[in-house]
């Protein structure tokens, strides 16, 4: 969240107006986008103007604010300033952020401020998505252990009747029963299916000739099956980083 909070108040009464309007003041953090002095007028303004805070009166002409409230669709902290207090129930059931009777202090009015704004911060919280770091190796199932496979060193992998060969640049070689489907989950876009006895490491390709993968001194098929997603990945190499 910004550090901003933008807020507009809904006061139909002068002096309270300018008393609300006085305590947002002297609040940096709060900025006071305009004042309204009937709920009617602010409902069509929120409508267009996302506002993260309300300072919002309870008894005000044809439009109060609990019936504002009620019409729904407002997704703002709403702080409830008001002389009444047999609504604060209803201001509750309605997931109002506080609920100020007046006449307030400055003190009490920072304190459900405070409140919204800590709520502000934990919304921005979860809607932020967590980076995921990237993935730099993997274990695959062998017969009696897990093996640590770092991507980087993957050159291609061979399936051999019930298993899976994977060879690396280290000259080390993995023999797993995990499936390619498997594998293909696990090991992310940088290596890819070729054909259904091969995946292939996309940054360890020396070259490609009539559908012949060559990587070291191996030559590797490329299927019509897999022919379209490999062309694919190679000549849009953004695709391939792995998440």
């Amino acid at each position: 969240m910004a550090e901003t909070i933008t807020c507009i108040i809904i006061e139909d009464e002068p002096l309270a107006r300018e008393r609300t309007a006085g305590y947002v003041a002297r609040l940096p953090f709060l900025q006071l986008l305009t004042v309204f002095d009937n709920g009617t007028d602010a409902l069509v303004y929120l409508k267009t103007h996302p506002v993260d805070l309300v300072l919002l009166d309870i008894r005000m002409g044809e439009l109060s604010g609990i019936r504002l409230l009620e019409m729904g669709g407002l997704t703002s902290q709403v702080i409830i300033i008001t002389a009444y207090d047999e609504y604060a129930v209803k201001g509750f059931e309605l997931s109002v952020t506080d609920y100020l009777l007046k006449p307030y202090t400055f003190e009490r009015f920072l304190q459900a401020v405070e409140k919204a704004r800590g709520n502000l911060t934990r919304q921005t919280q979860t809607q932020t998505p967590i980076p995921v770091p990237e993935r730099k190796f993997i274990f695959i199932r062998t017969e009696h252990r897990l093996e640590k496979l770092v991507l980087d060193e993957v050159l291609y992998i061979e399936g051999m009747r019930d298993y899976r060969k994977i060879y690396t640049t280290t000259g080390r070689t993995i023999m797993t029963l995990q499936t390619f489907t498997e594998l293909e989950k696990e090991t992310g876009p940088g290596i890819c299916r070729v054909h259904k006895s091969y995946m292939v490491a996309l940054d360890k390709i020396f070259s490609i000739e009539r559908d012949q993968i060559r990587i070291r001194d191996k030559m590797i098929p490329v299927s019509g099956t897999y022919k379209t997603t490999f062309y694919e990945r190679i000549n849009h190499p953004a695709a391939n980083t792995r998440k």
